[in-house]
């Protein structure tokens, strides 16, 4: 496959769409892009919502897309002042803080207790409480 010269429906320059470039837009069910780079990144600039772009072939595409998904951070990579709750800890009674609201549905422990009981392991399961 040769490399194409297409031409930027925004700025109207030729630019380059290179062999690789098509290997990789076909691997991943894109259709070839419309704008040239520098317009590609012209357009990123300017959206708001940061998903998606018609010029990869697939509105929910997170190709070239830092901000899809933050992992809980904003937007500068910097994580918000995290929210601690004052708790008694359900097995042993000590006081103990947590960073989230809990619902009461659901004992919650000390981080003691909570390291006892299996809880932070990231073994992929969920605890048993």
């Amino acid at each position: 496959m040769p490399d194409l010269t297409l031409t930027c429906r925004d700025c109207g320059q030729p630019f380059q769409f290179t062999q690789g470039e098509q290997d990789f837009y076909n691997s991943k069910g894109y259709t070839q892009p419309s704008r040239c780079a520098s317009c590609r990144a012209t357009k990123k600039a300017q959206r708001n919502d940061g998903y998606g772009d018609s010029d990869y072939g697939n509105s929910n595409s997170s190709y070239g897309n830092s901000s899809y998904s933050s992992g809980g951070y904003s937007s500068g990579g910097v994580r918000g002042e995290r929210q601690m709750t004052s708790v008694t800890c359900s097995n042993c009674g000590k006081p103990a803080q947590v960073p989230f609201v809990p619902s009461g549905d659901r004992p919650v422990y000390c981080s003691d207790c909570f390291t006892q009981f299996g809880g932070g392991a990231r073994s992929g399961g969920r605890s048993r409480y």
